[in-house]
C-alpha cells in the first residue's frame, strides 16, 4: 500500500467532495483492493473495460471504476491539473493527477455491464440518473484512508488480511461474498465447501451501499458476529470489505473475485444470482441463475482463483439439518425460506421458525425490522396540479392523527417550498432538490418510527425511484397517483397558473411545457374528477390496512 503524500500546497487545488460510493472506491483504489488498478480508469481503460472486461494492458478488470462529476466542474478542469479528493469530513483522502477528462456512452455501458437499459435495474437507474455527465480519470495519491469508527476490529487491508493468514499458517482459504445476513442455509453452503477443500474460510460481507432493500450494516454485522461461533474453532474469520456492490451479476461476480484474490484468498463462492437485484416481488430476474457461475469459471485459471458454485441446500426435517438438495431422498421433507417469504414473515410480525435461522440473528433482524404496524411509513402524493393532492393529504393527516399511535407530519410541496427551500427557483434542477429535500425530511421521520406525507408534484419517475429507495431503506413507502386528468385540472385552476402556462408566462410547468411521467406501479391510483377527498381517503386507509401499516 502506498505510503501517504504531504499535505503541503493541496490547499491549491481544485477540491471535489467524493459521494458515498465515491470514497469507498478510493477506499480500496488506496489500500490495494483493486489492484492493479492506481487510480480512476483513463478514457483508454474504460471503453477497453466496458468493450471487453480487460485493460488498456490486457490485465482482467470487469467493472469501470470511474470518478463521475457534473458538467459544470469538469469544465473548469484541464488534464495535468491535480485535484484534491475530499471525504465528508472534509479531509483530503487523496490527490488525483487528472489524464482524462469525458462523456460516456452511459446507455452503451449499461447494456455491456449490466446487460440492460431498463432504469428499474438499480445499477441502471445509479447510472442514467445519479451519475455526473462526466467521467474523470488519472492516478491516486495517498493522503489520508478513510477513517471508520464502526468495528474497527473487522476492518482490514488486503495487507492486513495477507499478513493475519500468514501468521495463522492458512495456506488455502475459501471467501464468502454477502451482502445480507447469513442464515443457517449459508453457514451450512460455506461450511461444507470449505471442509471440501480443506480450506480455512473468509466470511467477507460488505459494509458498503447496497440495494436499498437491504438492511443497515450494522445490523448486518451484528448478525454475522453471531453467525461465526457457529463455525468450528479457529477454522474461519470474519472481516468487513467497504465495497459499494453495482448488482451486475455475471460481471460482478468476476470482479468479487479478483478482489478476493487481492486480499490473498485462493477460492471464491459464487452463488446463483451472484449480484443479481432484486425486483419489486423480492426474486431475482435479470440473470440467469447460473450465468455467474459459468463466466467465473470461464477465467479461473487466469485469475488464479478457485471458483467453487455454491451448493443448493434444502432443510430436511427427517435428518434435522441443510442437506444437498441433489441428497435428498424420495419421501423426505422439503422445507424452504425463500427471501420474499422471510420478509413476509417479517413485515406480518409472523414466527420464523428456528430451523432457518439462528435465534440471536433472528432477534437482530426483528429489531431492524418490526412488523409493518410499528413501522414508521411515508405516503407520497404525485401528481398535476390541481389534482387534489394536497387536499387529500390533509385529510390523511387528520384521520391518522384521529387514530393515533404514531407522530404525524404533513409536508405539503407549498409548506416545504416556504420552510426548506425557499431560496429555490422552479427549474428542473431546483425542482429536484426540492424533492429530495422532501424526501429526506420524509425518510427521517420514518426512520424514527413517525409516519409522514409527502404531496409534492414530483414529475419525473427517476427521481421518484430515488425518493422510493431512500425511504424504503428504513421503512414503508406508498406511491398514491393522484390521476385526475389534465382537462380537469385546469379547469379548477385556483392559483391561475395554467392560465398564465398558456399564456407563455409561466416556463417550464408541469403538464403543459414540461412533461409528467406517469407512474408505473404505484400502490394506488385516485382520480378526484368523480369522488371526493373523504372517499379517496377512506380507499387509502383501506390499502394502508391490507399491507398492515395500520392495525385493525
Amino acid at each position: 500500500m502506498p505510503q501517504p503524500i504531504s499535505s503541503a500546497n493541496t490547499i491549491e487545488l481544485p477540491i471535489w467532495n467524493l459521494t458515498s460510493r465515491q470514497l469507498d472506491d478510493v477506499e480500496l483504489l488506496l489500500n490495494g483492493a483493486f489492484a492493479p488498478l492506481q487510480g480512476f480508469l483513463t478514457k483508454q481503460d474504460y471503453t477497453h473495460v466496458v468493450e471487453t472486461m480487460r485493460l488498456a494492458s490486457g490485465e482482467l478488470w470487469p467493472i469501470p471504476i470511474t470518478l463521475d462529476v457534473p458538467a459544470h466542474f469538469a469544465q473548469t478542469l484541464q488534464p495535468g491539473q491535480q485535484i484534491a479528493l475530499r471525504n465528508p469530513e472534509f479531509v483530503v483522502s487523496a490527490v488525483m493527477t487528472l489524464t482524462d477528462i469525458w462523456q460516456p456512452d452511459k446507455l452503451y455501458e449499461a447494456r455491456q455491464i449490466y446487460g440492460t437499459t431498463d432504469p428499474h435495474h438499480p445499477g441502471v437507474d445509479h447510472l442514467l440518473h445519479r451519475t455526473g455527465a462526466y467521467y474523470l480519470g488519472g492516478k491516486l495519491e495517498l493522503m489520508e484512508l478513510p477513517q471508520h469508527y464502526d468495528f474497527r476490529h473487522l476492518r482490514h487491508t488486503p495487507a492486513e488480511l495477507k499478513a493475519h493468514f500468514h501468521k495463522l499458517g492458512w495456506q488455502r482459504v475459501l471467501a464468502y461474498h454477502s451482502h445480507r445476513p447469513m442464515h443457517r442455509q449459508q453457514q451450512a453452503q460455506s461450511l461444507q465447501r470449505a471442509r471440501e477443500l480443506e480450506a480455512n474460510l473468509l466470511l467477507h460481507p460488505t459494509a458498503g451501499i447496497t440495494q436499498s432493500s437491504c438492511l443497515d450494516h450494522f445490523t448486518r454485522v451484528r448478525c454475522y458476529e453471531h453467525l461465526l461461533p457457529t463455525y468450528p474453532a479457529q477454522t474461519t474469520t470474519l472481516s468487513l470489505l467497504n465495497l459499494t456492490m453495482r448488482m451486475a451479476g455475471p460481471r460482478e461476480a468476476l470482479w468479487h473475485a479478483l478482489i478476493r484474490k487481492n486480499y490473498g484468498c485462493t477460492h471464491f463462492m459464487v452463488e446463483r444470482h451472484h449480484a443479481s437485484p432484486m425486483d419489486i416481488n423480492e426474486q431475482p430476474n435479470f440473470y440467469e441463475p447460473e450465468a455467474a457461475l459459468q463466466l467465473c469459471s470461464e477465467y479461473a485459471a487466469e485469475m488464479g482463483v478457485g471458483i467453487v458454485e455454491a451448493p443448493a441446500m434444502t432443510y430436511v426435517p427427517e435428518r434435522a439439518e441443510y442437506t444437498p438438495t441433489v441428497q435428498v431422498e424420495k419421501g423426505e421433507t422439503r422445507l424452504e425460506i425463500d427471501t420474499a417469504e422471510l420478509l413476509r414473515h417479517l413485515r406480518n410480525g409472523l414466527p420464523i421458525p428456528e430451523w432457518f435461522s439462528y435465534p440471536s440473528i433472528l432477534q437482530e433482524i426483528r429489531k431492524a425490522c418490526p412488523p409493518r404496524h410499528q413501522q414508521g411509513f411515508t405516503v407520497f402524493f404525485t401528481g398535476l396540479s390541481g389534482s387534489g393532492k394536497s387536499t387529500i393529504a390533509n385529510v390523511l393527516h387528520i384521520k391518522l392523527m384521529e387514530m393515533g399511535g404514531r407522530p404525524v407530519t404533513l409536508l405539503d410541496g407549498d409548506v416545504v417550498r416556504k420552510n426548506l427551500s425557499s431560496e429555490l427557483t422552479f427549474s428542473k434542477e431546483h425542482r429536484d432538490l426540492n424533492i429530495r429535500r422532501m424526501g429526506f425530511v420524509a425518510s427521517e421521520i420514518t426512520k424514527n418510527g413517525g409516519i409522514a406525507i409527502c404531496a409534492p408534484i414530483a414529475p419525473y419517475a427517476s427521481l421518484r425511484r430515488e425518493v422510493r429507495e431512500m425511504i424504503e431503506a428504513v421503512g414503508g413507502f406508498i406511491e398514491v397517483h393522484v390521476s385526475t386528468p389534465l382537462e380537469e385540472c385546469e379547469r379548477r385552476d385556483r392559483k391561475g397558473l395554467y392560465a398564465k402556462a398558456r399564456a407563455g408566462l409561466l416556463k417550464q410547468f408541469t403538464g403543459i411545457d414540461d412533461p409528467y411521467e406517469i407512474p408505473e406501479n404505484p400502490e394506488l391510483r385516485l382520480d378526484t374528477t368523480e369522488i371526493s377527498a373523504d372517499e379517496c381517503v377512506h380507499q387509502l386507509l383501506l390499502k394502508l390496512e391490507k399491507q398492515r401499516y395500520i392495525a385493525k
